[in-house]
């Protein structure tokens, strides 16, 4: 879900488990900016669907302030498998300053995650 060209993951072997910081790094505008975040939540969830995702909460140097959940379901009543990205942010002051950027760049990543998901699941 974070192999995207424009972006970086860091520490990749890092477990999923709350309180696990994790970092993106992001090329925009012709520089790279760090993103830090700390996992609060992991789910994982067994019944009629499966879901397994985590969710992060951004660090103090984030150039936004919020919660990011990324989940993964199956239904093995009809076989789907759903994909989920779901963000709740308002900009830091830098943000601020390039709001329109920053919801650019938030809409862009939402849009190439489901791509690097739906690439990954063509490898298999």
């Amino acid at each position: 879900m974070f192999d995207m060209p424009w972006l970086e993951l860091c520490w990749p072997d890092t477990p999923l488990e709350p309180g696990a910081t994790v970092a993106v790094l992001v090329s925009h505008l012709g520089f790279w900016s760090m993103n830090a975040c700390q996992i609060v939540y992991v789910i994982d969830e067994h019944g009629s669907s499966e879901r397994y995702g985590f969710a992060y909460g951004t660090l103090p140097d984030h150039m936004e302030r919020g919660e990011e959940r990324f989940t993964v379901e199956f239904h093995a009543d009809d076989q789907s498998v759903w994909y989920d990205v779901y963000a709740l942010s308002r900009p830091s002051t830098l943000a601020r300053l390039a709001y329109p950027l920053a919801r650019g760049l938030q809409k862009r990543f939402a849009k190439d995650s489901m791509a690097a998901m739906q690439k990954a699941v063509r490898r298999k």
